[in-house]
């Protein structure tokens, strides 16, 4: 295989305008599935994995402390407007687990971890380590794509609950500590409307985020031209497509939480 007709060749041909660089996407995510029937690269994943984590763990601490301090702020008065303050641990769950934990994951893995993977496979491909990956007869999807997707479902997985952790012990902390919510009241709720169901739905969705991030990031990663004008292009380009697409998803599951989860 030549670097004229290799992957990377043709994913940049097909790149060339808005209806090819979507077939070209597509093709990139059957070759990443067909992928999956070969020995798996475990150590460029557990690489990538701590490289991914390292990027993302301290935007996500970051994001998600002065998040549940808002959020729980809010509800907590509107609560004891209504003199229900008693129920603010359901509250905080569902908040945690169905939104508060998915977004300030999306926002992590778009901003953080899909721009790191298209800045790493961009930099690869504007040096031509793609194509003498090719000449040599080696698939960068297998050896480099499909390790980093999986990494970055696997990271996605572990923020979201890292993430709803920070929530429920914070609200729990800023709740009963600030707003003298009732302690042992704050832990009776926390199941009262959140159930094995929103936590299906929530991983579901951080795996979503996970697989889309990946599969943005490399392909920007690999369809790089221009030098390294390019590649911050193309990084600026994978935020913008990750965080619309990831917001969408977003909408879709929570949809169907509502219908099969919260709304039974």
């Amino acid at each position: 295989m030549t670097a004229a007709t290799g992957v990377g060749g043709y994913l940049r041909k097909r790149a060339r305008g808005p209806l090819q660089a979507m077939g070209g996407f597509f093709k990139m995510c059957m070759l990443t599935g067909k992928a999956l029937g070969r020995p798996f690269e475990w150590k460029e994943f557990t690489q990538y994995s701590w490289f991914l984590m390292t990027v993302a763990l301290l935007p996500t601490f970051a994001m998600s402390i002065p998040l549940t301090v808002l959020i729980i702020f809010i509800f907590n008065l509107l609560l004891q407007e209504f003199g229900a303050a008693d129920v603010s641990g359901a509250g905080a769950a569902l908040a945690s687990v169905t939104q508060l934990g998915p977004l300030v994951t999306v926002l992590v893995v778009a901003g953080a971890g899909s721009t790191a993977i298209c800045a790493d496979l961009g930099a690869r491909t504007i040096r031509e380590e793609i194509d003498a990956l090719e000449v040599l007869g080696i698939d960068p999807i297998h050896r480099l794509v499909l390790p980093r997707v999986v990494a970055a479902m696997f990271v996605a997985v572990l923020l979201n609950g890292a993430v709803i952790t920070i929530g429920l012990v914070g609200s729990f902390i800023f709740g009963v500590g600030l707003q003298n919510i009732s302690a042992g009241a704050y832990l009776q709720t926390l199941t009262l409307v959140t159930g094995l169901p929103e936590v299906i739905i929530s991983i579901a969705k951080a795996l979503a985020f996970g697989l889309i991030a990946g599969l943005v990031g490399c392909y920007r990663g690999l369809t790089v031209g221009g030098g390294a004008k390019g590649v911050g292009i193309a990084v600026n380009e994978t935020l913008v497509l990750c965080v619309v697409a990831l917001f969408a998803v977003n909408v879709i599951f929570t949809t169907i939480g509502v219908r099969f989860g919260t709304g039974r």
